[in-house]
């Protein structure tokens, strides 16, 4: 596949043939192929729920840890899905594949899990019948699974790697420090020196230096998260308010329900629903990678600090809404998570689906409905700056390096897969 300049010519190109031959999407499911996959268990299904829950109970403490997990698993359960041998049912291959595949990926990952997830093996090759196909797709997706987790060994992502110690500079006009009430040490730093999965380095897509600290541009952002995203503010609104708190928990969580929308609705065969997951979280890998290289490159201060002591009308009693994360305000990891998201999901299934409810753990009690994957991406924006720990500049310059790494990662959908 060519290499794209453009973010419109990229949408373009990810929607024609050539990428959906590479992730096994069809443009339709209709006839004998919508109705078989309507009559039987979803392999692709339960193995998503199944790599959900075992994140959600014994995951790591750091999400892109999580999100390697998820992208390894279904890596090897994509690539396994291709390869059915000629003279053997492919459904019944290609489902003893997938679940040997993720099983095997998430057992030697989260260990812990590993009886849930024999158990999980079992029922769904109990529902294969004996014979070859079930054989040989066991054995081509532990291959897989062995495959794709010694190619990424020593990738750096692991949690200590992930939060390597940072040197915290001298304070100075606009330059990150500890912020309060905990004044924790930098997090996520290590994750600018970990291995991409398609990515040639960290900083291939590093965005331009933040707005001047002199600027009209941060001189309107810095008055409005001081309006909007104070603890007591007068002038957010309840719905505002809501925003921010519903979206304030991890992204990796509040995704998960949204990708399995598009996983059960989008008219995919076996291996475009494999390959969907499997980009999905490759590029949210990459595209932690490369917000964590422009977080340290510019260590751009929260605007806790800035409101706090900066020259600009200082008030040292100013606190945000939410408390502030241990990592420098440019960009907005939840944008750049936001950004990918919507990339994938809108190359892979389209820009808009039916209705779909979705929950928040930060939230209880709240639910919000959906139709478009930039809605997402919308209130993602809107909460940091209410939340009051993000500028305006910082998040939608987020959404900006997210798209960029994503439509990285489906152009380059092929070599990921071997299909090239």
């Amino acid at each position: 596949m060519n290499p794209l300049r453009t973010r419109r010519s990229a949408l373009k190109t990810l929607s024609s043939a050539a990428l959906l031959a590479a992730s096994g999407t069809v443009p339709s499911a209709t006839g004998a192929v919508a109705d078989e996959r309507k009559s039987r268990p979803s392999a692709v299904l339960d193995w998503y729920d199944t790599t959900a829950a075992t994140i959600s109970t014994a995951g790591a403490a750091t999400q892109i840890t999580n999100s390697r997990t998820w992208a390894i698993s279904w890596l090897a359960a994509a690539r396994a899905v291709r390869e059915v041998p000629p003279g053997v049912d492919r459904s019944a291959f290609q489902d003893a594949a997938l679940a040997s595949a993720v099983h095997d990926s998430l057992v030697a990952l989260v260990p812990s899990r590993a009886q849930e997830l024999d158990a999980a093996l079992r029922t769904t090759l109990g529902r294969v019948p004996d014979g070859l196909a079930k054989t040989k797709g066991a054995a081509a997706g532990a291959r897989q699974a062995r495959l794709v987790l010694a190619s990424r060994e020593g990738d750096g992502l692991d949690p200590a790697s992930v939060n390597a110690p940072f040197t915290v500079p001298p304070a100075a006009p606009g330059v990150w420090q500890p912020t309060p009430p905990a004044y924790a040490p930098a997090a996520q730093y290590g994750n600018r020196i970990a291995r991409p999965f398609l990515l040639d380095a960290p900083d291939q897509y590093r965005l331009p230096a933040p707005p001047a600290l002199d600027s009209p541009r941060y001189r309107a952002d810095l008055s409005e998260v001081r309006a909007y995203g104070a603890v007591n503010s007068t002038v957010r609104t309840q719905r505002q308010t809501e925003t921010a708190v519903f979206w304030f928990g991890s992204s990796l969580t509040l995704y998960t329900e949204p990708l399995r929308v598009a996983l059960a609705r989008a008219p995919q065969s076996t291996v475009g629903q494999a390959s969907l997951v499997a980009l999905f979280h490759v590029a949210l890998v990459d595209t932690q990678i490369a917000t964590s290289d422009t977080k340290y490159a510019y260590l751009r201060w929260r605007p806790v600090t800035a409101i706090r002591s900066g020259a600009i009308d200082p008030d040292p009693e100013w606190t945000p809404l939410h408390v502030t994360p241990a990592h420098p305000d440019y960009p907005s990891g939840h944008n750049t998570y936001a950004g990918a998201a919507e990339t994938v999901l809108t190359a892979l299934t389209g820009p808009r689906t039916a209705p779909f409810e979705l929950t928040s753990p930060t939230a209880p009690g709240v639910t919000r409905t959906y139709t478009a994957w930039s809605q997402l991406s919308q209130d993602n924006l809107d909460a940091r700056v209410y939340s009051g720990i993000h500028s305006r500049s910082a998040d939608e310059a987020g959404l900006v390096l997210g798209k960029r790494v994503a439509a990285h990662a489906l152009r380059n959908s092929a070599a990921l897969f071997g299909t090239r």
